[in-house]
Formats: C-alpha cells, sequence, structure tokens
C-alpha cells in the first residue's frame, strides 16, 4: 500500500511538470490578445489590466498548475478503484480508525482527498452514520490535495532535495513522509473529535473484498475526466476568479505610500513570526483560500513589490530569493507544516455547507486544521528556538 502510494505522487509530480508548463505557456500568449481586444473594446486601462493581470492570470495559473496533477492521479485512483483495490486499503486501515471510534470507510474518502479535499467531502456520502460521517468530513484536509503539492514539491525540492538526477524520486519520498505525518495527524484528530464533541461507538460494516479484476478503461476516463476532474475544477474556478480581482487590487492601490498587500503583510508579521514564517507567507496563505495553487505566486508578488501573479520558473533563483527574504530550513520546514495543516480552500467549504447542510459544521471544518496548523508551527518554531 505505502510503496503504491509512493509510485502514484511520483508519476504525479513526473508526468505533471510538462503539460503544465505548456498550459501556462499558452495562456501567457493570450494575455496580450485579450488586452489587445479589451483595448478595442474602449475598455479603461486599469479596467483591462485589472480584468487580465488580475482575474485571468489567477485562473490561468488554477488551470495549469491542477488540471493535469488532477488528470493524472484521478485515473490512477479510478484505476485502484475499479481493479479492487480500494476495498483491500480500506481493510488495512479499518483497525486504525476502529481504535479511533472512526468508520473504515473514511480510508476511502482520506484517500480521495489526496486528488481534491472537495472531492473527498462528496465521497463520505459512503458513510452511513451521521457522526463518523462528520468525522470523515472534518478530518478529510489533514490529507494535502493536489493543490497543495506544488508547494510542498518546490519547498522540498529547494531547501532538501535539490535539483538533478534522482531529485523527482527523493521528493516523492520525502512527499510521501509528509502525507504519513498527515494521516497520522487524521487518526489523532478523528480519535480526539470521538471522544468530545463526536462521542459514539464506531459503526461496524461488511466488508466486500471482491476479486482483482481489469480496469474498464472507457469506465475510467468518464469517472475521473468528467465526474471528478472537471466537476473540481469548475468549482476552483468559480472562487479563483473573484479572488484574483481581489489579489489585484490589494497589490495595485496604494495607502499612505504603501501597498494594501504590504500593509496587510506588515499587520500579519508579528503572528506569523511567532510560526516560524513572516508576514508575506501567512498573508499569502490567507488569499490563497480560493485556491491553494496560487500560494507561492502572491508571495513572490508580495516580496518583489509586483502588481500581478509572479512565476520564477529556476528553482534555484527561487531559493536564492527566498533566503535573501530571511528564510532557512526552519522556515521552510514551518511552510511545508502549514501548508500541510492549515484551513480547507473555498472550494471545500462550499461543498461542506452542501454536504453539511450547516454553517456550524462548515465553521468547525475550517477551525479545526486551522487551529492545529498554528499550534503546530508555534511548537515546532519554539522547539528550533531551544536547539539553536
Amino acid at each position: 500500500m505505502l510503496l503504491l502510494l509512493f509510485l502514484i505522487f511520483w508519476l504525479t509530480i513526473v508526468g505533471a511538470n510538462y503539460p503544465s508548463g505548456l498550459l501556462h505557456e499558452l495562456f501567457l500568449s493570450l494575455e496580450g490578445r485579450i488586452i489587445y481586444g479589451l483595448y478595442c473594446l474602449g475598455i479603461p486601462e486599469w479596467i483591462r489590466e485589472m480584468l487580465v493581470y488580475g482575474m485571468f492570470r489567477v485562473v490561468a495559473w488554477v488551470v495549469s498548475v491542477m488540471l493535469p496533477p488532477m488528470a493524472i492521479f484521478f485515473p490512477l485512483f479510478t484505476v485502484l478503484e475499479d481493479s479492487g483495490y480500494l476495498p483491500r486499503v480500506a481493510f488495512n486501515l479499518d483497525k486504525c480508525f476502529k481504535k479511533c471510534r472512526a468508520c473504515g470507510k473514511q480510508a476511502l474518502t482520506m484517500a480521495m482527498g489526496f486528488g481534491c479535499n472537495a472531492a473527498g467531502i462528496v465521497g463520505c456520502r459512503i458513510i452511513d452514520s451521521p457522526r463518523e460521517r462528520l468525522i470523515a468530513i472534518i478530518t478529510n484536509s489533514f490529507v494535502p490535495c493536489n493543490g497543495r503539492f506544488p508547494t510542498l514539491i518546490a519547498v522540498i525540492t529547494m531547501f532538501f532535495v535539490g535539483e538533478g538526477a534522482g531529485a523527482s524520486l527523493g521528493a516523492a519520498f520525502l512527499l510521501t513522509g509528509v502525507i504519513l505525518l498527515g494521516i497520522g495527524l487524521t487518526f489523532f484528530v478523528s480519535w480526539l473529535l470521538s471522544v468530545t464533541f463526536l462521542k459514539g461507538i464506531p459503526s461496524s460494516f461488511a466488508l466486500e473484498m471482491p476479486p482483482y479484476r481489469r480496469p474498464q478503461i472507457g469506465k475510467v476516463v468518464v469517472r475521473s475526466i468528467f465526474d471528478r476532474t472537471m466537476f473540481v475544477l469548475g468549482r476552483a474556478l468559480l472562487s479563483a476568479a473573484p479572488a484574483g480581482v481581489l489579489i489585484w487590487v490589494l497589490a495595485n492601490f496604494e495607502i499612505g505610500g504603501m501597498t494594501m498587500l504590504s500593509h496587510l503583510a506588515g499587520i500579519l508579521d508579528k503572528p506569523a513570526r511567532m510560526m516560524g514564517m513572516d508576514g508575506v507567507i501567512l498573508l499569502a496563505f490567507i488569499l490563497g483560500l480560493p485556491a491553494n495553487e496560487i500560494v507561492v505566486p502572491i508571495m513572490l508578488m508580495a516580496y518583489l513589490s509586483e502588481g500581478s501573479l509572479m512565476e520564477i520558473s529556476n528553482l534555484d533563483a527561487l531559493r536564492q530569493l527566498l533566503v535573501n527574504q530571511g528564510w532557512t530550513w526552519a522556515t521552510a520546514v514551518s511552510v511545508m507544516l502549514f501548508t500541510l495543516v492549515h484551513w480547507p480552500c473555498a472550494t471545500t467549504c462550499l461543498t461542506i455547507r452542501k454536504e453539511t447542510g450547516s454553517i456550524k459544521w462548515t465553521i468547525i471544518s475550517f477551525l479545526v486544521p486551522c487551529l492545529l496548523g498554528c499550534l503546530l508551527c508555534m511548537l515546532f518554531h519554539g522547539l528550533v528556538g531551544l536547539t539553536i
């Protein structure tokens, strides 16, 4: 099971790089044409830039970063499902979830969360008990979705692995370790919820162990691409478009000679330092609520004082920029911890609201990983301070 987990992540990391780059170049080439088209329509300059460098660039970034990994991960996941392997994953983890007073079916919804937490939340419908379904929903964001993979992979590569031969294997190995930490936190929080807010006895379920069978390719393509990938991508774009406008406004309108983005980063700097980060990093996570894919570009935009999302394709240059801004290995670990454990994205929150029909449980699902992520970062920062 662990080897398969490692293999899927390695294939996703390696396979997504090339199509992601092609999509990015395609969208970049369209920006000039869209600007010219809006100019011909007589649209004012500031509105043109807001729509293209704000809304369109964020939407393009989400598509180019989010679509290729999902288009690889979801078919691989569906192959495991169609071949009869996923029930065996549930069998392997059933005792662990039973000890946490949760349901073994949570293993399946947790696995779906690797592709997208929103899809994992929808998958919680397979859990019959309302109490255990809520536990699965609240803890689903402890496994990183593919939107958080780019940040984790970039930080791992820059500060712990490096580029070159074997880098992808090293990154996949460390990423698997980070994900195992997330799974461990899922067990812990599931147990904590089951002895506090959501007390109860775990329900038993009959687990049918089907024989291994050859996956049906047509079924795999339809279920993974149309039912999962496009559904999740569509919801992400609905929240990313208005976020692009907001980010552009914050980066381009000044108060007292400083952009609103800089003012907000300064306000957040003190609490961020307590977690081993800085105000820019924390602000990037907050503004990345619509889509986790834009967290690193927002950081670069704030560090470089640019008015739109930035990308540095050379990881050595990106590492040097971050080091010049005060990043150390400890900062990188804090960023990885907070990337792993923080509030669910807007798409996931909307899905939780729809699935639970409750604002209360949506807020709880938002606050639990948020508070735990802050606590983990503060504990790690405190331990680093004691050892230095």
